[in-house]
């Protein structure tokens, strides 16, 4: 179904392992990986997070291989590979275990049907400890379920706001 639609580019046919965090098609879902781009959250210059005016001196931009979250704090990413849902699918994003298993938190959310773009990842580091993370590696699973019968309206339909993202996206109202 992936291919036909050409719903995730680029797209790996085999789960990939090598010494890497897994990524590619596994069992019964796609392993995405996450890009060397990266916002991690600061307190440097003491701002509120506000999802309706947000400040983007909230965060340092990391642009590296290798990303370092500090202790309980918190980090945006996106994926290395680029989503067209159709319009009788919906996906879910889950974090991956290996990195569960290390207190490394990526949040659960939805691909609605006809959203494109990259995934934007929310990623809690919730140990009292600094926490890598490894660009170009796996990070999350996404696990896809197909309707029997397309939504009345789709997420271009009602011009989704974070729809054709293409970097790592904050909060928009």
């Amino acid at each position: 179904m992936s291919e036909e639609h050409g719903m995730i580019e680029p797209f790996v046919p085999r789960q990939v392992k090598d010494g890497n965090i897994s990524y590619g098609l596994s069992s019964y879902g796609y392993d995405i990986r996450v890009a060397s781009e990266f916002k991690v959250f600061t307190n440097v210059h003491n701002v509120i997070v506000d999802p309706k005016n947000f400040d983007d001196r909230s965060f340092v931009d990391v642009n590296e291989t290798e990303c370092i979250i500090p202790p309980n704090s918190f980090a945006l990413a996106r994926t290395e590979e680029y989503f067209r849902i159709p319009s009788n699918v919906l996906v879910v994003c889950v974090g991956k275990s290996t990195y569960a298993r290390c207190g490394i938190i990526v949040n659960v959310t939805p691909l609605e049907p006809t959203w494109c773009g990259y995934l934007t990842l929310e990623i809690s580091n919730t140990t009292p400890l600094p926490a890598k993370i490894y660009g170009g590696e796996g990070i999350a699973q996404l696990l896809f379920f197909e309707g029997d019968q397309e939504p009345s309206v789709t997420y271009a339909d009602r011009q989704g706001k974070y729809q054709g993202q293409v970097g790592v996206t904050l909060p928009k109202i």
